[in-house]
């Protein structure tokens, strides 16, 4: 049984960081892509960032880019969102998910390539 279980969510001030985790268990040595997802409410879940099994090719949207790093550790089953210079426009929950399949930098960005996700981490930044 395959789990993902996110932790680091909190609120906080904008400028503000943040580090994000998800972690894997069961069948992760499977895991090639991994990545970070973001729902505000009354918005759809939009694509943050995704890193690949060796961790050298990693993608990040725009709203990202230059303030957050993604990474993963996989001697710990574990993947990480590093969060610097919080935005209000930030604030929604964090999800991580992750699939056996290689994807391009095209595919990461949506949700049907993804075969499991875990239940979220809440990230508040006040102005």
């Amino acid at each position: 049984q395959v789990q993902l279980v996110e932790s680091g969510g909190g609120l906080v001030q904008a400028g503000d960081s943040l580090r994000l985790s998800c972690a894997a268990s069961g069948r992760t040595f499977s895991f090639h892509t991994m990545g970070w997802f973001r729902q505000a409410p009354g918005k759809e879940r939009e694509f943050v960032a995704a890193v690949r099994w060796n961790g050298g090719m990693r993608d990040y949207a725009d709203s990202a880019k230059g303030r957050f790093t993604i990474s993963r550790d996989n001697a710990k089953n574990t993947m990480y969102l590093q969060m610097n210079s919080l935005r209000p426009e930030d604030t929604a929950s964090y999800y991580c998910a992750a699939t056996t399949r290689v994807l391009s930098s095209l595919q990461v960005m949506y949700v049907t390539y993804y075969d499991y996700w875990g239940q979220g981490t809440q990230v508040t930044v006040s102005s």
